[in-house]
């Protein structure tokens, strides 16, 4: 298992989140990327616990997806499993058991600051907190980067994972109105979504 780890995680996270997923019975799966979620958590019918995670992910991602999944195992475990999925049972656990990974040995130190800052109230994906996605996808591969929609041109036209083209308009308080070109259908997008870029 620490073999398959880090090929995934910061090496110094390795060894920790062995331990995490032993002492929790995780059945770990690594699958391919998912552009709807980044990993997800499920209790099995035998008892046990199931936790996968998009092997297309960074390390950094991949080590605060992972925590993110045994924290709603921990959570769920704990309080029952009537707390809300991203509530303040699942913020407490998922803040305390990230907090030994918050380390220099761990991330850059250009991340350290942002991650902080995102753990004082974690969001219910790493990918809604916008200035911590952004700084994460600085550690993706080349051939795996997209643009998010608030780097493109006003008017420009874009690409969604799913094929749908789109006209970016004009910022709303915080999303883009953007309109699909095959219906004329104005749809609002979260400043960090990320799409290809066309023209």
């Amino acid at each position: 298992m620490n073999d398959t780890l880090s090929e995934y995680l910061p090496e110094r996270a390795v060894e920790p989140c062995f331990e995490l997923i032993k002492s929790y019975g995780v059945h770990l799966k690594i699958v391919n990327h998912r552009v709807t979620r980044h990993g997800d958590y499920r209790k099995l019918p035998d008892g046990g616990h199931q936790i996968t995670v998009n092997a297309s992910l960074n390390s950094y991602r991949f080590l605060i997806t992972l925590v993110h999944e045994i924290a709603h195992l921990v959570a769920f475990e704990t309080y029952g499993r009537y707390i809300k999925p991203h509530g303040v049972e699942w913020k407490q656990t998922f803040q305390r058991l990230m907090l030994p990974f918050i380390r220099p040995e761990i991330f850059p130190s250009q991340l350290l600051p942002i991650i902080a800052s995102h753990f004082k109230n974690p969001k219910a994906s790493s990918s809604t907190d916008a200035r911590l996605s952004i700084a994460l996808k600085a550690f993706d591969p080349e051939e795996r980067k997209n643009q998010y929609v608030f780097e493109l041109p006003m008017g420009s036209t874009f690409r969604l994972y799913n094929g749908k083209l789109f006209k970016k308009g004009k910022k709303r308080i915080k999303r883009f109105e953007c309109v699909e070109l095959a219906t004329g259908k104005v749809y609002l997008f979260q400043p960090n979504a990320e799409v290809e870029f066309i023209k």
